[in-house]
Formats: structure tokens, C-alpha cells, sequence
């Protein structure tokens, strides 16, 4: 243990490792937020760090699991050339599921308060958690099959793996936070999610979408909703010295 704490090259492959798990939880962090988000508020906070702590559980149990985790890259079906493997049904499902959770999130914000009330009555603690911890062990599989690239110890997986998680804990709250006060970031939020759905699904049938793609678009919409939210809390400064609210 202390010779690989003296080893530089642990130490690269552990920043390398982290800043790519942080890096791949965006997309989940995001969705953490608006799953929550459907909770009353003061359930949002432990929905959030429960299911992160689930979700750390399912990836450490994977990582100590990485020959059952490459085996799933094998094909147990081959139909006309295809070759179907259980990470390409897992992706697939778990595509299909964000696809689906994410569209009837626009639906509900389009339609407006009366059928977000409709679903929020159905939305609960154990389910969201439940939720949370399914994406994530879809979200997970392509980065534990990344982390077995590039670092050679268990142990380097799992430090980088704790670290990343504590990242999302931290900025989980924050960002949930930010989406609820501007709503028109949600939308852009559930439009990123439902790029990455269809990512997933895609990679489950063997069309591998670059992920620095959808992040490098995200990036742009974010971006050009970051100048409007500027745009817009400097339009309402100057209508509040225009027409100055009376005492």
C-alpha cells in the first residue's frame, strides 16, 4: 500500500480516474436534481445524499466485480450479424427509461401546474431513490468499464470512484437549487437528458455517440442561457428603476 502511495503513476492514473467519473456524473447529478425535486422540499436533501450513497454501494459492488462486468461485453445472442450482450440490453433499457422519464418531465412543465400537481401526488420517497440508484448503475457500467482501462488496482477505482460521489453530494444541492429558482434552465436540463438517453440507447445497438458531443452542445445551450438569465435580471433592474415599487 505505501509503495503504491509512492508511485507517480497511481497518483495520475487516480486524478485522471476522478476528473473522468465527475466528469460522467454531470448528466447524472442533473437528473438527481429533478427527480428530487418532484419530493417536498424538506425530503429533497436526504432523497439526494440516500440514493448517491446507494449509487456509491453499486459502484464499488461493480468494481469488485470486473470480471463479471467485462463478460457482459460478450455476446450471448448474435441475430443476422448483431451481437446482442446484457450491457447492451442494460444500456437500451436504461436509455429508454430516461428517455421516457425525461419527456414526461416536458410534457408536465409545457402542460403546467395542473398536471405537475397530478404528478407530484405519485411521486415518493422510496421511489425516487429507487430511481436514482437505477440510472446510476446505468451511468455506471461505462464508467467502471473506463476505470479498468486506465487504473490497474482496485483500490485507485474505488478512491476515485468515493471522491467523485462526494463531488456529486456537494454539488447536487446547489444545482438543484439553481434549476428550481430558473425554470428555463429545467427544460434545458431534461433536453440534455433526453440527449443522453438516446446516446445509450444508441450504444446499446452498437452507434456509439461521442460523448464530448452532447457535452460540447450542452456547454453552448448553457452557455447561451447563461447570457439571457443576464440579459433578463438586467432588463428587470432597469424596470424596477424605471417604475420604482411605491413604500
Amino acid at each position: 500500500m505505501l509503495s503504491m502511495l509512492a508511485d507517480p503513476a497511481v497518483w495520475i492514473s487516480f486524478l485522471t480516474l476522478t476528473v473522468l467519473e465527475i466528469v460522467l456524473g454531470v448528466d447524472n447529478v442533473i437528473f438527481i436534481s429533478i427527480a428530487a425535486a418532484k419530493l417536498p422540499r424538506a425530503q429533497r436533501g436526504r432523497a439526494r445524499f440516500l440514493g448517491l450513497v446507494g449509487a456509491l454501494i453499486l459502484r464499488v459492488g461493480l468494481l469488485f466485480s470486473i470480471t463479471w462486468i467485462m463478460s457482459m461485453a460478450k455476446p450471448f445472442v448474435t441475430v443476422q450479424g448483431f451481437g446482442l450482450t446484457w450491457r447492451d440490453v442494460i444500456l437500451i433499457a436504461g436509455g429508454g427509461f430516461l428517455l421516457w422519464k425525461a419527456t414526461t418531465e416536458i410534457f408536465t412543465e409545457v402542460e403546467g401546474s395542473h398536471a405537475a400537481e397530478d404528478r407530484a401526488t405519485k411521486s415518493t420517497f422510496v421511489a425516487t431513490i429507487v430511481q436514482i440508484m437505477v440510472l446510476d448503475l446505468v451511468f455506471s457500467l461505462d464508467s467502471v468499464i473506463t476505470a479498468v482501462g486506465i487504473a490497474d488496482h482496485v483500490e485507485v477505482m474505488i478512491a476515485a470512484v468515493i471522491v467523485a460521489i462526494l463531488v456529486m453530494m456537494i454539488a447536487s444541492e446547489p444545482i438543484a437549487d439553481f434549476i428550481e429558482a430558473h425554470p428555463s434552465t429545467k427544460m434545458l436540463a431534461l433536453a440534455f437528458l433526453v440527449m443522453v438517453g438516446m446516446a445509450l440507447a444508441a450504444d446499446g445497438m452498437h452507434y456509439h455517440v461521442e460523448r464530448g458531443f452532447i457535452y460540447a452542445a450542452m456547454i453552448f445551450a448553457g452557455a447561451v442561457e447563461g447570457l439571457n438569465l443576464i440579459r433578463q435580471k438586467k432588463a428587470r433592474r432597469a424596470a424596477g428603476k424605471i417604475h420604482p415599487q411605491k413604500p
